[in-house]
């Protein structure tokens, strides 16, 4: 059995330690907001926050994460909407969706350790997590007026 806490909720699962997290994610405990794209933590549609930091949960091993605080996209904002939620939906972000919840998570961690980013942080950040309908500049544009509703720029 591995413990797992998962937006503030604690799971036993009773998995091989080598499972990938998104699977333990979407199988075991049905949070299927992480996304299967590529398998190889190349496209980011499986991030997730683990302690914080924006992870890739295709390749994170469960025995890796046991004991730390997992964070998907239904554990952001307390209940509400958070500023990169909001932001998403005025600057009408997705187009199909497919990425959107690993793109937000990646965009709350750089947030989070870098509030005032500028347009190459961004890209640099973001450049992991892939988007097939190509909303790059609105998902740049977003994440500074996130920036500033979170107080930074």
């Amino acid at each position: 059995m591995v413990e797992l806490t998962v937006n503030g909720t604690t799971h036993q699962v009773d998995v091989v330690p080598e499972m990938p997290l998104l699977w333990v994610l979407r199988d075991e405990l049905g949070i299927t907001s992480p996304k299967y794209g590529c398998g190889i933590a190349q496209c980011g549609a499986c991030t997730v926050q683990i302690d914080g930091a924006a992870v890739r949960s295709c390749q994170a091993r469960i025995a890796d994460v046991a004991g730390k605080a997992i964070t998907t996209i239904e554990g952001i904002g307390n209940g509400k909407l958070h500023p990169v939620q909001e932001a998403w939906i005025e600057h009408q972000v997705p187009q199909c969706g497919y990425c959107q919840t690993g793109q937000i998570i990646q965009a709350i961690a750089l947030l989070e350790s870098h509030p005032t980013p500028t347009d190459t942080d961004i890209n640099e950040v973001m450049s992991g997590n892939l988007c097939r309908c190509g909303t790059y500049e609105r998902i740049r544009v977003a994440i500074h007026t996130a920036a500033g509703k979170m107080g930074g720029k």
